[in-house]
């Protein structure tokens, strides 16, 4: 039925109910004297008719989905039909100097049942139309944890939306209270998040939908491997802010990846020790087209700079990430600039031009095996990047400069780790020397999800059928979600007091082949058709990463999953003397590994 229709349809409905509740109401009252006041009634049906259509477009009646009709549509009948009621007394009042009270109560209440009625009725007709055209497409039987808000809303948008091809069968929640309830659409909550793998058999639940978006990690895993033992897709429903606020639909679920399995549980961090570094200042970000470059500039967002300068090599990373901020418009200025660290002079000129209070150094080489065939690369990036950025922060007399290090620098045999433990004690020696300047370098593993990491290419190996590559069955690696790396090296920057290399606590390693594992599982797959090859150890690769060397390691944390390593003197002018010796290095690897070891 078209709008045009529609709007007639309701037109004719209302009108045949206000003219005739008037007649019925009063016939109810006083059924013998109804020939008596014949022409008060006719013009009291008049004056409600007339009045009901002026408040029906004022409260918008008849241009409303009325198939998904709820409390909020229910109150603005209530709010038209008491307007049209009350201008009706009044007007009778001042022509017939006379009211009928009783017969406009009964009139109220007629036009909230029949009116309400009908509205609800129409929502009524279209479900049982979906409900048979439901069974005939085979939707699929769905089970819901979670009967609170979030959950009750997921379930009137399933039911009111075909093409989510979802049919809700049943609900779980962890309240006692809730336990037997019908929620939206008559759904019964049938038991508690124990409960899922059995009514996964009882009802042929073929997929799970998490309706509590605040759930941690440790329930989200619980909830995955019930549901996985039958095979069945787990999605999550997003932020019911979000969905409260109009930001996201919400009928817009995602499944769940392997980032959502293995990240932790948020850090609180001290937002107002953050806020009141960064708060109107101008701060410079290196890489800030990279995975964490970029999502540094994220958090730094919320905390009010004056403006962000966006340093990086690549053109279209940070372009990218200028054009999402410039769209948030929160009134900070970002600042795009195309630059190589490597260029002493230019990364001069910016920090000459842009005077930056806070520096955040994510720009580096991190490839382990590229840089072993490219030695030379990595040290001008990693080493002279590094030393010239830093100089530059300590020339200019910014506060603060956080060098973002890696669990790599940890007794290095690859040439990325052993550039990136030089960058480091650049940091560390530059801080001794620097007077107005805080210097410290932050120290973590593998980033979930970003552009170099085993996910995206574990991701690109399934979709094209397999094999899965993992190096050794026995490799183990940190991870740490891209968000989480990028609060806690802002939060350790606000801690610093200088030449510290912190480190984050990145919990227990992964076995690579787990990880790969996991993903095949939750890509809808098993082993026996996404094969898992092991290739080799690759140029310059640990089997285990660490976090610490033994001389540096501190067990106190100085915030929540911050430690700091015990800081090594390092004279500056005999590093200095040491790195520019390496352009004439015969063997780079060798030179750089033989001093880091003395050190």
């Amino acid at each position: 039925m078209g709008a045009k229709e529609r709007y007639i349809l309701l037109l004719i409905i209302d009108s045949l109910i206000v003219t005739f509740s008037v007649f019925i109401g009063y016939y109810i009252l006083a059924p013998f004297f109804l020939q008596y006041t014949m022409p008060v009634l006719i013009t009291t049906s008049i004056i409600l008719l007339i009045s009901h259509h002026v408040f029906a477009y004022v409260f918008n009646l008849y241009h409303r989905a009325w198939e998904y009709a709820s409390v909020r549509e229910l109150m603005s009948i209530a709010q038209a039909v008491t307007a049209s009621i009350i201008t009706t007394y009044i007007l009778n009042m001042l022509l017939f100097q006379t009211t009928f009270t009783r017969l406009m109560i009964i009139t109220w209440m007629m036009h909230l049942i029949l009116i309400g009625g009908s509205r609800l009725s129409w929502r009524v007709a279209r479900h049982r139309i979906i409900g048979k055209s439901n069974n005939g497409n085979k939707m699929v039987r769905t089970l819901v944890v979670g009967a609170g808000k979030g959950g009750s809303m997921l379930i009137k948008q399933m039911i009111d939306t075909p093409s989510m091809n979802m049919l809700p069968v049943v609900a779980v929640d962890d309240d006692a209270s809730k336990q037997r309830m019908e929620i939206a659409g008559g759904v019964k909550v049938e038991g508690k998040r124990d409960d899922i793998e059995k009514l996964i058999k009882k009802y042929g639940i073929k997929k799970v939908v998490i309706a509590i978006p605040s759930l941690n990690k440790t329930g989200l895993n619980e909830i995955y491997e019930m549901a996985n033992q039958d095979k069945v897709e787990v999605m999550i429903m997003p932020n019911i802010d979000d969905v409260m606020s109009g930001r996201v639909e919400v009928n817009t679920l995602k499944k769940v990846e392997v980032e959502d399995l293995l990240g932790r549980e948020p850090v609180e961090l001290d937002t107002r020790g953050i806020e009141k570094q960064l708060r109107d200042k101008t701060i410079l970000v290196t890489g800030a087209g990279g995975s964490i470059g970029s999502e540094i500039v994220r958090q730094v967002t919320k905390f009010q700079p004056r403006e962000i300068v966006l340093l990086g090599h690549g053109e279209n990373s940070i372009y990218t990430i200028l054009e999402e901020m410039t769209g948030l418009n929160n009134n900070i200025k970002y600042i795009p600039i195309i630059a190589d660290i490597q260029d002493r002079e230019r990364v001069f000129s910016v920090f000459e031009k842009y005077r930056p209070d806070i520096v955040y150094h994510a720009a580096a080489h991190k490839h382990v095996p590229l840089m072993e065939y490219n030695p030379n690369e990595a040290v001008k990036n990693n080493i002279f990047g590094t030393k010239n950025t830093a100089e530059a922060a300590v020339e200019f007399k910014a506060e603060k400069f956080v060098m973002i290090s890696t669990d790599k620098a940890v007794n290095p045999p690859n040439v990325m780790g052993a550039t990136k433990r030089l960058a480091e004690m650049v940091v560390q020696a530059l801080d001794a020397e620097a007077k107005a300047t805080t210097l410290v370098a932050v120290r973590f593993g593998n980033v979930l999800g970003s552009r170099g990491s085993v996910i995206p290419k574990f991701r690109k190996q399934i979709e094209t059928g397999g094999p899965i590559t993992v190096t050794d069955e026995r490799m183990t690696r940190y991870f740490m979600t891209i968000p989480e790396a990028s609060r806690l090296v802002i939060q350790a920057g606000a801690l610093s007091k200088g030449g510290e290399v912190f480190v984050l606590d990145m919990g227990e390693p992964i076995r690579i082949v787990d990880l790969a594992r996991n993903m095949i599982r939750l890509s809808g797959y098993t082993e026996d058709e996404i094969e898992i090859k092991f290739s080799g150890v690759r140029p310059g690769e640990k089997l285990y990463e660490e976090l610490l060397n033994e001389g540096e390691v501190h067990t106190n944390q100085v915030y929540e999953k911050i430690y700091v390593g015990k800081t090594i003197e390092t004279d500056w002018q005999n590093l200095e003397l040491f790195l520019y010796s390496l352009w004439n290095a015969k063997d780079l690897k060798k030179d750089i590994l033989d001093y880091i070891k003395v050190k």
